[in-house]
């Protein structure tokens, strides 16, 4: 039998490394660093072979999956493009990019605790992506 709990986490975890990705591409075209953006590409590439793996762990139980909040991923866009018309400095960009991933490990933790009675791939998928946010958290604390 399939688990509820299964389905609702990959759907949370889709939701979340879409709108990561999103985040990246709204900032990874005004980075200074050469450094900063290898660390963007890379998280990137990672969230995006995630993404995969969700998607095919989706469609073995013919589910379509979760796209992002509209609100909060427009609401994100208007913060980037604000902070960064007044700031635009690689500090800034580490900044936001660090409280994007702050927001995602607390959302994906509770998601991961509230769907408890998940398949252990589902939840070795959430706790993949939230080891993904801390890293870059961790590696843009240089730039702030």
């Amino acid at each position: 039998m399939i688990q509820p709990d299964t389905i609702k986490l990959l759907r949370e975890c889709d939701a979340g490394i879409k709108m990561g990705i999103a985040s990246i591409e709204d900032v990874e075209d005004r980075v200074e660093s050469d450094d900063f953006r290898k660390a963007l590409h890379k998280c990137k590439r990672d969230h995006q072979d995630l993404q995969s793996q969700i998607q095919r762990a989706l469609s073995d139980f013919q589910d379509q999956g979760k796209d992002p909040n509209l609100i909060a991923k427009g609401m994100s866009k208007m913060k980037t493009n604000l902070k960064l018309s007044l700031e635009p400095t690689d500090s800034a960009i580490a900044e936001l990019m660090t409280d994007g991933c702050d927001m995602g490990i607390k959302s994906l933790s509770r998601y991961l605790n509230q769907y408890e009675a998940a398949d252990e791939r589902t939840k070795d998928i959430a706790k993949k992506l939230i080891k993904q946010e801390e890293d870059l958290a961790a590696n843009l604390r240089q730039y702030l």
